[in-house]
């Protein structure tokens, strides 16, 4: 009988993950709600710049492995997009993320770092996940409204090669990269790491 591993590999390395992710973080600033609500004001454009730079590094990946035939694209799982439920879903984290200051990641990693605010994002981020299963058998209707492409790509949607798709998004990063520097440097941004505790 083999004896059972003391640890799962999947779960270590999740938590290995989420332990880094964390800790960039909070080392970026994204702990401080006043650096993330700057976005909103275009005073500092860091998420977008760090987001941006996330998809694009990630699609680059993706394509360079399907290149090298590690993986093909009938690999990955594109979910089918129902365009209310994106609309709604979007209003509302973004309506969340500039009144509270935080998204669900950065709340635990401003909660890590000693920020009380953060606590009480947590606290009615999850009160919200109840009211919406409470709420999900009447509104089922909105979630599954406007059906789009099933499990198709950008490239498959759009009937061009994924380089293409690549190159477009590395044009739009570098329009926003310019665009938002200098709004930044018009504003007084970008904040410190800590926010506005630093820049003060």
């Amino acid at each position: 009988m083999m004896e059972q591993p003391l640890y799962d590999s999947g779960v270590a390395a999740g938590l290995l993950a989420g332990v880094l992710f964390g800790y960039f973080l909070e080392a970026a600033g994204f702990g401080s709600p006043r650096k993330l609500t700057a976005q909103f004001r275009l005073q500092d454009w860091a998420v977008f710049k760090v987001m941006f730079t996330a998809v694009i590094v990630a699609a680059t990946g993706l394509w360079l492995l399907d290149v090298f035939g590690v993986f093909g694209p009938d690999k990955i799982y594109v979910p089918t997009s129902f365009f209310w439920a994106i609309a709604l879903g979007g209003l509302l984290i973004g309506a969340g993320f500039a009144i509270g200051g935080y998204c669900p990641g950065t709340s635990v990693a401003g909660l890590a770092s000693g920020r009380l605010d953060a606590l009480v994002f947590m606290v009615g981020m999850v009160l919200g996940v109840w009211v919406f299963a409470w709420a999900y058998e009447p509104l089922e209707w909105i979630y599954f409204a406007a059906e789009g492409p099933q499990g198709q790509s950008l490239s498959q949607l759009f009937g061009v090669p994924t380089w293409v798709i690549l190159l477009a998004l590395l044009a739009i990063a570098v329009a926003g990269f310019r665009i938002g520097s200098r709004l930044e440097r018009r504003l007084g941004g970008p904040l410190g790491p800590a926010g506005a505790e630093d820049s003060a």
